[in-house]
């Protein structure tokens, strides 16, 4: 699912892979908002965009956009699925959390300091991070996983319709 991020002022992109579990939970996530953005008034200058955490494809996503919105899944350590954690990037460049790592073979902080290094980078960008409980083949996923998206989706449509009033 894939609609012009390019010439959205806001991005939402889902990094992961539905055919791996929690790992699918950054798709379902931006599935769910593109849905409820049916019902929902939310701006109308919104892409939405699942990828599987290429950097090159991460950065064609966000590039030129007033507000990025990355949701990816992490493994921790101690694990507690379920759990998200939101980080914003500000004047530095984040590092991801000690004892957390991306499900992906490219950590979403290395390509953000690419796409610093590349000027590629949007006005803001927003991460969430859900921890996860299973990224093993098969599709769907666990139930603490699950229980985050509905009010992750809320939270994500709150910082959309936030930064819409301030006109940023």
């Amino acid at each position: 699912m894939e609609t012009s991020a390019a010439a959205a002022r806001i991005a939402v992109i889902g990094v992961g892979n539905a055919y791996r579990r929690d790992d699918g939970v950054g798709w379902t996530v931006v599935a769910d908002l593109a849905q409820r953005r049916k019902q929902n008034p939310l701006p109308h200058d919104i892409g939405f965009t699942c990828t599987d955490g290429d950097p090159t494809r991460l950065i064609s996503a966000w590039e030129d956009v007033r507000l990025a919105i990355v949701v990816d899944a992490a493994r921790a350590r101690p694990a507690r699925p379920g759990r998200v954690q939101r980080l914003r990037l500000g004047g530095g460049m984040p590092r991801t959390p000690r004892g957390k790592t991306g499900s992906h073979g490219f950590a979403l902080d290395d390509t953000v300091r690419l796409a610093h290094a590349l000027d590629r980078l949007p006005g803001e960008l927003l991460v969430y991070v859900v921890e996860v409980a299973d990224i093993g083949l098969g599709s769907g996923l666990s139930p603490q996983v699950a229980a985050a998206v509905g009010p992750l989706v809320r939270r994500i449509e709150e910082d959309i319709v936030h930064r819409a009033v301030a006109g940023q």
